[in-house]
């Protein structure tokens, strides 16, 4: 607007008017968006190097904060151990302000090549900078791209190296041993080693991608034209994870799949060869000979397309599949099962999980860094389940409320109902009055239901009571304890954070929706596990639901649903709750709904809670 005032009041006083420069604003642009960017661009680096730094470099990348608390993404390979065989604790991280922080591995995702790391701040209540991270699904191919890093490791004073290029394409799949590539993002921006993990830009100054790192004997050398970045949707699913100190799983569908070219037209299509009987797809009725046409909402049409959309989720999230038998076309939900591929070198450590780093760690991270089995850094996912369990507890704190629970209302089952009582009870052990063993017990009607849960020789039959329910009573014990006990209830410290998943809420009136998507909500998740019995638990938030542009369906931390699996080969008995009403303080759910495979058993009305 400036500009215009300025080349209007030169032509009515008679002043000659120069023509803009686009190559000059163009710069001036570039140099700008440099600017507004560059403060939180990270270089990474393996010791505490103070003295002579280029003495004291013993590796080391790129990455970007992505929050004023100092989290900070990069490559999975920058903050891994030797062989790739588990992580290093603590970095030095230093940033353009010229001030060098002591940094600790939180999160990883070796398949996706993608890690979380913390950096601590000189001085109390210190803010870092951070950069947006934008929407990599809007790339194309043509859009212009800026990287900065570390290159060479050559940004000893902390200040990242820049460069700009043209997005080649997206989409792209490629398997470099230890990690897959997924619907990559392919450009001939400059990129060299020391680059790894660091932040592709869009021209809004968003981050779009991660640098990926070279692949030695298959591209040879990095900078060659053909650079590979890991779009930053993918990185989005597994942050939840990787905040929570998960050592990150992705999925596989449990089929094997190829491209077939029809005897009709020229047309590819995706054909099933194989389903493994223990996955879910098999449960939801995949099958030898069945077309794939879609996964996840997007349509798949050949192995890389299938390749790239599967390769970016985590384990056991449930996402919508479409596939077609002759003319019979059939969308269902489908819990996707764990992929690990084997480590490059050195065997894993026990159970298939990488081996505990065998590198010390230095400086201030240390104190915030703690080794268990599946974990990165298990201090971060004990902060994570912690803030969880007490935000619901905020809302109805049950931790008082260990006695017996009785439950009262109506339910309506396929158009049929009638009142319900359930209950969870200590009773008397007839074989020793001295003491008491509980029992959960259901009756619908006329219909009674018992279950001790804690009952030795109990078959699956017994835990999977009522008929149709996957374990309903099993269920409701599972849910009563997690609320009364918390953490403490779980068997030999088995209540962790699991990340965040998609929960998919039914209508009322039994009517599938037009589109899965539609009735998505996303979750944290709380994994517990007792008598032997595992079960997920789902708590609402807010922020992970940007598409709700109006009031939240839910109060923000209240647990919505939950999973109970008695046989792991078999459906879970589905827990969903709603209509939450305020009763003495407690913010208590009046609805449940449970569900099992693709079903719906019942409706519960809650009347009545009655808790001691």
């Amino acid at each position: 607007m400036r500009k215009h005032l300025l080349i209007c009041s030169a032509m009515m006083l008679g002043l000659p008017v120069f023509a803009a420069d686009p190559v000059k604003d163009g710069e001036l642009d570039r140099v700008k968006l440099v600017q507004k960017v560059r403060p939180a661009v990270a270089s990474i680096f393996m010791k505490d190097f103070s003295g002579d730094p280029r003495g004291r470099i013993a590796g080391g990348g790129s990455g970007v904060i992505i929050d004023a608390e100092g989290y900070c993404l990069t490559n999975y390979h920058v903050v891994a151990a030797e062989a790739m065989t588990g992580v290093r604790p603590t970095f030095a991280v230093g940033l353009p302000n010229g001030t060098l922080y002591d940094a600790v591995t939180v999160g990883c995702d070796r398949t996706g090549d993608v890690a979380l790391i913390k950096l601590f701040p000189k001085t109390p209540g210190e803010k870092f900078p951070f950069n947006e991270l934008g929407d990599s699904g809007t790339l194309q191919a043509g859009h212009w791209t800026m990287i900065m890093g570390n290159a060479q490791l050559l940004s000893t004073d902390f200040t990242p190296s820049v460069s700009f290029g043209l997005v080649s394409g997206t989409g792209r799949y490629s398997d470099f041993g230890f990690a897959e590539h997924t619907d990559a993002i392919q450009y001939d921006t400059t990129a060299n080693q020391g680059n790894s993990g660091g932040p592709i830009f869009n021209m809004k100054g968003q981050v779009i991608g991660l640098v990926y790192g070279g692949a030695p004997g298959k591209r040879g050398a990095f900078n060659t034209g053909i650079g590979y970045g890991l779009p930053i949707n993918t990185a989005k699913n597994f942050l939840m994870h990787m905040r929570a100190g998960i050592f990150c799983d992705h999925a596989t569908l449990g089929a094997t799949v190829n491209t077939q070219i029809s005897e009709d037209s020229d047309l590819a299509r995706l054909m099933v060869n194989q389903v493994l009987e223990d996955s879910d797809a098999f449960r939801r009725g995949l099958s030898e000979g069945d077309e794939l046409l879609s996964f996840a909402g997007r349509d798949i049409r050949n192995l890389n397309q299938y390749k790239s959309a599967l390769g970016i989720y985590p384990k056991e999230w449930r996402l919508p599949l479409t596939y077609k038998r002759v003319n019979d076309k059939k969308e269902t939900l489908v819990r996707l099962m764990s992929y690990s591929p084997p480590v490059m070198k050195n065997p894993a450590g026990p159970g298939g999980q990488p081996a505990a780093p065998k590198t010390k760690g230095f400086g201030e991270g240390m104190k915030y860094f703690e080794e268990k089995k599946g974990f990165a850094n298990y201090y971060y996912n004990r902060l994570a389940r912690d803030r969880v369990l007490e935000t619901q507890k905020r809302l109805a704190d049950y931790s008082n409320l260990v006695g017996d629970w009785v439950w009262t209302g109506t339910y309506d089952r396929e158009g049929r109902g009638g009142d319900f009582l359930a209950k969870i009870e200590e009773i008397k052990d007839p074989t020793d009055p001295k003491s008491t063993k509980t029992q959960t017990s259901l009756q619908l009607g006329l219909t009674d239901y018992k279950l001790e849960p804690l009952k030795d020789g109990l078959t699956v039959a017994d835990l999977t009571e009522p008929p149709y329910t996957g374990g309903l009573m099993m269920a409701l014990y599972q849910y009563r304890r997690l609320l009364t006990l918390g953490a403490k209830g779980a068997e030999g410290e088995k209540c962790s954070h699991a990340g965040m998943e998609p929960v998919y809420i039914m209508p009322l009136d039994g009517l599938k929706p037009k589109k899965l998507e539609d009735i998505r909500l996303m979750c944290e998740v709380i994994r517990f596990e007792h008598a032997s019995v595992e079960s997920k638990w789902y708590f609402y938030r807010s922020d992970l639901n940007p598409q709700l542009k109006g009031a939240a369906p839910f109060p923000e931390g209240t647990l919505i649903a939950g999973e109970v699996y008695v046989d792991r080969q078999s459906d879970p008995c589905e827990l969903y709750f709603a209509d939450f009403k305020d009763v003495g303080g407690k913010l208590l759910p009046h609805r449940m709904e449970a569900r099992n495979g693709d079903k719906r058993y019942a409706i519960f009305n809650l009347k009545v809670h009655q808790m001691k």
